[in-house]
């Protein structure tokens, strides 16, 4: 089994959402969309949506993930590692 980032899980998560690319989404809009798909599908549901998506329609799930990955990126910022080992997750505000 291989591990996910969270941009990764994220991505997935706003993936199997209701919203969508014509929305143009502002980062609280894109946030709110990934917290209730993880509410209703957790996280491994999200990824079994996704990839049922791309097994079923892989020319459309290869651009809305590449939106997804824009979206969640621009919505929460780049993720940059502490010394520590520790992760910081720097706003995107």
């Amino acid at each position: 089994m291989s591990h996910l980032s969270i941009d990764d899980m994220r991505a997935e998560a706003l993936f199997v959402s209701d919203l969508q690319r014509s929305d143009d989404p502002a980062p609280g809009e894109i946030q709110q969309a990934i917290t209730v798909a993880v509410r209703a599908f957790g996280s491994r549901g999200c990824a079994a949506r996704t990839a049922q998506e791309f097994g079923d329609h892989p020319d459309t799930a290869v651009v809305r993930m590449q939106w997804a990955r824009r979206m969640v990126a621009a919505a929460f910022g780049p993720v940059t590692a502490r010394p520590t080992g520790r992760i910081m997750w720097r706003s995107a505000a």
